[in-house]
């Protein structure tokens, strides 16, 4: 029995698939077997009593010394080559190859001898090399997906931007007999700015070009933001829309989180003919629950699983088809980088409850005193018609936006670019309003123009900035921008016309003309 376990443990040593190489504490080859000769192309008898550097290419040779004189000071079991990217062997034709080698030392009475079992990685180092070059490129891909993403954002919002506020401006003046094609024509343009901006932020969030950046969200101010937007939505629709306050805080991404609330709130008067859309909010002993119920047509039973698909659309009950069926996936992957979970209720005919889980560790209470009832109630009031210094470099939209808000009866001074508005800071007036957009050249944004004209004047000049990429501009802010509104292009007609309204009401009430003299 003993002989024939010698025979199998010779038999190993001689056609094991790994080269094996044993050397003395003098790094001597003392034993190698048939495997060595197949991998190097020398005959045992050229190896034994020979120095290992033989196997070793010569430009790698002194570091070799230095790692063999390391090893034996304290050796041990060990891979060679997990962490050293020019390990490579010499074979006899002067030939190299890329090597995996694992040690073993061991002992024979008083003397240290080292295995070394010897492979040639060639070929996984050329899957590695593809893995990387791959990574490198796909990289690459993501880093230009990312630029074509901000500049599609602005440029192709540009003309749906003009075509919006010269829509809007027609409808201003239109025979009655023309006011019906302009509101349809105005539907086809907010179907399409819909699609738009759903297909660009869900472009945005797969190509990983989004990180949420944590602030400390008064949900409050949210909700108010949602009341703003979508009440006059739900009027025209003659649909009820109800915000209930809540007195929180969450620590969470400012623009991200409206943003998912946003697109369930669209999405829920979308699909709601006649009754309501509420939004409330709940506290639990683990989580916030916010929920957004409507009284629409619902969705079965059995498509309530797919419905956070990219592209799919449920078709209930001969329901029309609105928009490209992305607003909840979005939804979805807002929530999963935000650390929220939403699901959906549903049932035909009585209507769908969107609900977000916001984890307990994302909340705080709001400051004692705070009046959060206030927040969420719309601005009452009849509104004022200030002056607006416009600031746009795209022709078509400052022309539009100019004509549109001459109609609603604001006196406009217009300018292409920062410098030509610089040129009328010294005509600016309290009640004035500057409207600009957020990219205006290689060197100057709206925001910098903003603040120039108040460091000149010396308090917060009311503005608005206009941007195509939104979300971008709002997580590059490091601080909160006072007496300032924010705008998506292509702009809201209301939107822009309340937020005028809103920041000239606080800015005084000064009514000279624009060419009158400074401040």
């Amino acid at each position: 029995m003993m002989d024939q376990l010698n025979d199998i443990t010779q038999h190993l040593l001689r056609s094991s698939p790994d080269a094996l190489i044993v050397v003395d504490a003098n790094g001597r080859i003392r034993f190698a077997n048939e495997t060595v000769t197949e991998l190097f192309g020398y005959a045992l008898e050229q190896l034994l009593d020979k120095p290992l550097e033989t196997l070793i290419p010569e430009r790698l040779r002194g570091k070799h010394v230095s790692h063999l004189t390391a090893y034996l000071s304290k050796p041990g079991n060990r891979e060679m080559g997990a962490r050293i990217a020019d390990l490579y062997a010499r074979r006899a034709d002067g030939s190299e190859f890329a090597a995996g080698i694992r040690l073993a030392p061991f002992k024979i009475g008083e003397r240290l001898f080292v295995a070394a079992a010897i492979r040639d990685n060639t070929e996984r180092q050329q899957i590695n090399e593809a893995l990387i070059a791959a990574r490198e490129e796909a990289d690459r891909a993501n880093r230009a997906k990312s630029r074509f993403l901000a500049t599609a954002s602005h440029d192709l919002r540009q003309p749906i931007q003009t075509i919006r506020l010269l829509n809007a401006a027609m409808l201003k003046i239109s025979r009655p007999d023309l006011r019906e094609l302009l509101q349809q024509q105005e539907r086809a343009i907010e179907g399409m700015t819909r699609m738009l901006n759903a297909l660009l932020d869900i472009s945005r969030l797969e190509s990983g070009a989004i990180e949420p950046q944590l602030a400390d969200v008064p949900l409050t101010d949210t909700l108010h933001q949602l009341n703003t937007e979508f009440e006059s939505v739900a009027q025209a629709r003659g649909i009820a829309f109800r915000v209930e306050p809540a007195s929180l805080v969450v620590s969470t991404d400012r623009t991200l989180f409206y943003q998912l609330l946003q697109n369930l709130v669209g999405n829920a008067l979308k699909y709601t003919d006649q009754g309501e859309v509420k939004v409330s909010c709940v506290t639990g002993s683990a989580a916030l629950t916010i929920t957004v119920s409507d009284t629409g047509i619902g969705i079965p039973a059995d498509k309530l699983d797919r419905i956070f698909d990219e592209y799919y659309q449920v078709d209930t009950q001969g329901a029309k088809r609105m928009g490209v069926g992305l607003g909840l996936a979005i939804v979805k992957e807002v929530a999963r980088l935000l650390g929220f979970n939403v699901s959906i209720r549903s049932r035909v005919g009585e209507g769908t409850q969107a609900v977000i889980s916001i984890p307990n560790q994302y909340l705080t209470a709001i400051a004692a005193g705070a009046d959060s009832t206030a927040a969420v109630e719309p601005a009452g009031g009849a509104t004022r018609r200030s002056r607006v210094l416009l600031v746009e470099d795209n022709d078509g939209v400052r022309l539009a936006t100019e004509l549109f808000l001459r109609f609603e009866g604001f006196h406009v001074e217009s300018a292409p670019s920062a410098a030509e508005a610089e040129v009328l800071f010294g005509k600016f007036q309290r009640g004035d309003v500057i409207v600009a957009d957020y990219h205006l050249d290689g060197r100057n944004t709206g925001l910098e123009l903003l603040t120039r004209l108040r460091q000149r004047l010396g308090y917060d000049v009311p503005g608005v900035v206009l941007s195509g990429d939104l979300p971008s501009v709002l997580r590059s802010l490091r601080t909160p921008v006072p007496n300032c509104r924010f705008l998506s292009k292509p702009v809201d007609t209301s939107a822009l016309l309340d937020a005028i309204d809103e920041l000239s009401s606080g800015a005084g009430t000064d009514r000279r003309s624009m060419t009158g003299g400074a401040v």
